[in-house]
C-alpha cells in the first residue's frame, strides 16, 4: 500500500519533530510492523516475520484487528503464537475493530476515492462520529482484556483518522497513535467521563504519570489533513512517513520499492523509520527480498525497538521495555450484544 493521498504534499526539508530530541548517545530507532494481523491473515504474517528473521530476531509492533472483516472467528495457534511473541518482548497494538469502513459514504470525489478507491473499503475509522469511534475502540480493548495482553498503542486502518476518531483515541489511555506521516506521543488522560467499571488492569494503567515532552519552538506542529483532526491536546508529533509496500497491483510493486529506499535514505538523520509490512507483501518474493535488504541496511545504524518502546524512550518513561504496560480495559462497557456482525466479501489483506 502506498503513501495515502489524504497527507498533504510538502518539499522535503528533513525530518520535522516537536519532540524532545534524543540523547547523542541514543542510537535512532528502526520500528518494523506487521499489519492487520488476524485468523485469515495469520500464515502470510507467519511468512513475514520468517522473513525478518532470516536477517535479524528483533521485536516486532504487531497490528492486531479483533474482528477482522466482522469475523468472530477465533485461531488458537494465532493467540498461542503472540502470547510467545508478548514474551519475547514482542508489542501488539490495536488495529481496528472490523478493519471495514461501514460509515455512510460522502459526496467529494476525494472522500470517495480514499475511501473506496484507495483503501478499498477498509478505512475503518475514516469518517466516523465519536460515539461510534469509542464503541468500536472499546471493543477492541475489551478484546484485548480478555486475553489480559497489554496494549499501549492504536493505528486506524490505511491510518485514516477522522475527527471523530482522533477525539475517541485521546479519550482512552493510548500511549501512542501513528499516522502515515506522524509518529504522535500521546499523554493518557486522568480519567473518564462517567466511567464504567474498569476492567482487570485498568486501575494500574491510570495510576501510571508520564513526564511531559519539551516542546522544540523551532518546528509548528502539523496538521494531518483532511481525514484528520488537529493533532489532540497533550501530546506531540514526530515526523516519520512510513516505509511501505504497494503489492495490490504490478505498477505498484515495481515502483514502491525504490520510493522506500529513496525515503528511507531522506530519513537517515531522522530519530525514527518505520517500515510497515503487509500479509499481501508475503504473496510476492521480490518484495520480501527487498525488505529484507532494507532492514539489513537499517539495523546498520539503527536499533530495532517496538512503537511501545520508542514512545517509551520518547516520553522518558521510567519502564522502556516495550510490552510491561498493564492491559487497558475500555472507560465504556463493551456491549454485550452481537453487534459484531458488520460483514462484507472476504477481501485479502493488504
Amino acid at each position: 500500500m502506498s503513501a495515502p493521498p489524504n497527507e498533504r504534499r510538502r518539499a522535503w526539508t528533513g525530518p520535522q519533530t516537536v519532540c524532545e530530541a534524543a540523547s547523542p548517545e541514543e542510537r535512532p530507532a528502526l520500528c518494523v510492523v506487521i499489519h492487520d494481523v488476524a485468523p485469515a491473515t495469520w500464515p502470510d504474517c507467519l511468512r513475514l516475520l520468517q522473513a525478518v528473521r532470516e536477517v535479524a530476531d528483533i521485536p516486532l509492533t504487531w497490528l492486531v484487528v479483533p474482528r477482522w472483516h466482522g469475523s468472530a472467528a477465533r485461531s488458537p495457534a494465532l493467540e498461542a503464537a503472540l502470547g510467545h511473541l508478548l514474551a519475547d518482548r514482542h508489542e501488539m497494538a490495536l488495529h481496528g475493530y472490523t478493519h471495514l469502513d461501514t460509515a455512510a459514504r460522502a459526496n467529494g470525489w476525494r472522500s470517495r476515492f480514499l475511501r473506496g478507491v484507495y483503501t478499498e473499503g477498509e478505512g475503518e475509522f475514516a469518517a466516523l462520529d465519536v460515539a461510534e469511534a469509542r464503541r468500536r475502540i472499546a471493543r477492541g480493548l475489551a478484546w484485548f482484556d480478555q486475553r489480559r495482553w497489554p496494549v499501549s498503542g492504536f493505528v486506524a486502518p490505511a491510518w485514516l483518522l477522522g475527527d471523530g476518531a482522533w477525539e475517541a483515541v485521546r479519550g482512552h489511555p493510548f500511549v501512542y497513535t501513528t499516522t502515515w506521516r506522524h509518529f504522535h506521543c500521546l499523554m493518557p488522560t486522568e480519567a473518564q467521563s462517567e466511567p464504567a467499571e474498569p476492567g482487570p488492569h485498568q486501575a494500574v494503567q491510570r495510576q501510571r504519570r508520564l513526564p511531559p515532552l519539551s516542546l522544540n519552538p523551532l518546528f509548528p506542529r502539523w496538521r494531518e489533513p483532511k481525514f484528520a483532526a488537529p493533532a489532540p491536546q497533550r501530546s506531540e508529533a514526530l515526523h516519520s512517513p512510513s516505509l511501505v509496500y504497494a503489492a495490490r497491483n504490478r505498477t505498484g510493486r515495481i515502483v514502491s520499492p525504490p520510493a522506500a529506499r529513496m525515503l528511507a535514505t531522506l530519513l537517515r538523520d531522522a530519530p525514527l523509520v518505520r517500515l510497515a509490512l503487509h500479509p499481501r507483501d508475503a504473496h510476492h518474493p521480490a518484495l520480501l527480498r527487498h525488505a529484507q535488504k532494507l532492514i539489513e541496511h537499517l539495523l546498520q545504524s539503527r536499533v530495532a525497538l517496538t512503537k511501545a518502546g520508542f514512545a517509551s524512550q520518547w516520553l522518558g518513561a521510567t519502564s522502556t521495555a516495550p510490552n510491561t504496560r498493564p492491559a487497558t480495559s475500555a472507560s465504556a462497557p463493551a456491549p454485550r450484544s452481537s453487534a459484531d456482525s458488520h460483514s462484507a466479501a472476504d477481501r485479502r489483506a493488504r
